[in-house]
C-alpha cells in the first residue's frame, strides 16, 4: 500500500512525499459525473476488461465528503452497480487521499454476482469543471482481480 501512495502523490504533480496536510471540513455542494473508468490490471495475462465503461454520479456535500453511485462494465465483461461513501480528509498538493466504502455487484466468482462491500483506497485531483479519480482495487483471491482505475470526472452543479 505504501507504493500506491506514493504513485498518487506523484500523480497530484506538485507535492513532494510526506508533504500532507489536513483538510478543514467545509460545506459544498458539487455534482460529477463519470462515464466509468479504465483500470490497468495487475494480473495482465488474464484477458481481463479494462474499459470499464458505465455511468455513475458522485456528490461532494463536504471538502472530505462525497456520495457515488453508478453501472459500469467490470473486468469480467458484466455488469456492475455500486454505492459508496467517498472520505478524504488529506490533501497532498491538489491531491485528496482517503479511501471509499461501499457496495459493489456484478462479479460472478464474488457472492455469485451478488452484493459484496469494499474499502478502496483513493485520491482525487479536481481542475474547475474536470477530475479524475485513482482507485486501488485490491484483489482477493481468484474472484477479485487487482487494479489501479483511473476515473475521469465532470462537474454539472
Amino acid at each position: 500500500m505504501p507504493l500506491v501512495l506514493l504513485l498518487l502523490i506523484a500523480a497530484s504533480g506538485t507535492a513532494a512525499a510526506g508533504t500532507f496536510r489536513f483538510i478543514p471540513p467545509r460545506p459544498i455542494h458539487e455534482l460529477w459525473l463519470n462515464p466509468g473508468m479504465y483500470s490497468y490490471h495487475f494480473q495482465q495475462n488474464k484477458g481481463l476488461n479494462s474499459n470499464n465503461f458505465g455511468l455513475g454520479a458522485e456528490y461532494r456535500y463536504s471538502t472530505v465528503s462525497s456520495i457515488t453511485a453508478g453501472t459500469f462494465r467490470n473486468s469480467d465483461r458484466q455488469s456492475s452497480r455500486y454505492v459508496g461513501w467517498y472520505w478524504q480528509p488529506l490533501a497532498a498538493g491538489h491531491a485528496r487521499l482517503g479511501a471509499s466504502i461501499g457496495v459493489i455487484n456484478g462479479y460472478p466468482k464474488m457472492r455469485n454476482g451478488g452484493w459484496f462491500p469494499a474499502l478502496i483506497p483513493t485520491a482525487s485531483i479536481e481542475y474547475g469543471r474536470a477530475g479524475i479519480n485513482l482507485m486501488f482495487i485490491p484483489g482477493y483471491k481468484d474472484r477479485l482481480y487487482g487494479a489501479l482505475s483511473f476515473q475521469i470526472k465532470f462537474k454539472v452543479y
